[in-house]
């Protein structure tokens, strides 16, 4: 089948050059190449055009774009909540005795899209792209409930975000009800990193069993041959979301601090199996969150279908925020998917902590903040939790 047509992902690096600092006549003729950006593409393509392709020494890398899907939430219930004061997940982080804000940080969700007319957005510059064939706005309520989350407003008396400051947000359709695609996300966090954002959540991963059953249904493969296929292809989405982060990171290294938080997935079933990160979490240079749960004496523990291996964690089970439906609607929901948004928030926080104490701001001392001040969970593993839970500055 090598001139059947494939979506494929074309990942480029922007080069300029610069002046060698070598003395003498060579100093005219030696420029020394340096990355400056990242060009993402996705292009109908044969195998033969991408053997083509792949002899362009811009190009980074040319994988084929594979199906995503929503982080599907554990169970939940909508509700109007009687009582005033903090979301349990915001006092768990510590949020609510943080003397920041999010004041001056730009976040990104790369999610369902957002209700933007909710009350939780007010005063909030919300720059929306859709990457998806569906409508503009939120129609799952996940992305609407992930975003409060970060950077929220209170509702009806009740806190739900931790980064209340946040003045401007990207918010990025990338799942709309036919899923998404590797291909949209890649461009989707290129255009956040090109936005300015400090801080990109995303709560989604590759549907590894429907790209199988594509390749059996719509290509004939058996499913042998398919899964084999389909598992090269997960291996190379992987290579690319952290050849992504490394260029973007290498192309803007001090004029912009990003990093790339995402749910490491709710497939697990404890104790009788542990499923490790999904993809895209599971890429070098991204934050992957599990998600924890609370006892009826406030101990914490991992939640059951919480993924192992992550690198943080975050309240995700029993968390309110914001859903679809109406200015005012609210919903509690279980997942990693409402972890990531605490460790996002807490991330934006450390973010302005950085830019008050005058320390320069870069996605290494950003990641080294939030990870390395996380607070262990007593009687948990380091698989289970990573460094433990995500803790606001104080």
């Amino acid at each position: 089948m090598s001139g059947e047509m494939k979506e494929r992902i074309v990942l480029r690096a922007k080069k300029t050059f610069r002046r060698s600092l070598a003395a003498g006549p060579m100093a005219e003729i030696a420029r020394l190449p340096q990355v400056v950006g990242v060009e993402v593409d996705s292009e109908m393509m044969t195998d033969a055009d991408t053997a083509d392709l792949r002899r362009d020494p811009d190009v980074s890398m040319i994988v084929d774009s594979m199906p995503l899907k929503l982080i599907e939430p554990v169970g939940g219930q909508e509700h109007t909540p009687s009582a005033v004061g903090n979301t349990w997940g915001i006092e768990a982080v510590g949020a609510h005795t943080s003397s920041y804000d999010g004041s001056g940080v730009v976040v990104a969700v790369l999610d369902t899209g957002i209700n933007p007319t909710h009350v939780a957005f007010s005063g909030v510059a919300l720059e929306r792209r859709n990457f998806t064939q569906g409508g503009p706005d939120d129609e799952n309520g996940h992305g609407t409930h992930c975003a409060a989350t970060i950077f929220g407003r209170d509702v009806n008396g009740l806190r739900i975000g931790v980064a209340r400051g946040v003045r401007k947000a990207l918010i990025g359709k990338v799942l709309g009800p036919g899923g998404g695609s590797s291909a949209s996300l890649a461009n989707a966090i290129n255009w956040a990193y090109e936005g300015g954002a400090n801080v990109i959540s995303m709560s989604l991963g590759i549907d590894f069993p429907g790209f199988v059953d594509y390749l059996v249904r719509s290509q004939g493969y058996p499913i042998a041959a398919a899964t084999s296929i389909a598992l090269e292809q997960y291996r190379a989405n992987v290579n690319l979301f952290s050849s992504l982060t490394a260029l973007l990171d290498a192309g803007n290294p001090f004029s912009q601090a990003a990093i790339i938080v995402a749910a490491s997935g709710n497939e697990s079933d404890r104790p009788r199996y542990e499923i490790a990160v999904s993809p895209p979490a599971a890429g070098d240079g991204m934050i992957s969150v599990g998600a924890l749960q609370r006892s009826q004496v406030g101990n914490l523990s991992v939640a059951n279908f919480s993924n192992t291996q992550c690198n943080l964690s975050g309240p995700g089970v029993s968390v309110t925020s914001a859903w679809i439906g109406g200015d005012h609607a609210l919903r509690t929901i279980n997942g990693t998917s409402m972890a990531t948004p605490h460790v996002a928030g807490c991330a934006a926080l450390w973010a302005e902590y950085l830019n008050r104490v005058g320390v320069q701001l870069t996605s290494e001392n950003l990641a080294a903040k939030t990870l390395a001040t996380a607070e262990p969970i007593i009687g948990s593993t380091f698989d289970d939790v990573g460094n433990g839970i995500v803790r606001a500055p104080q």
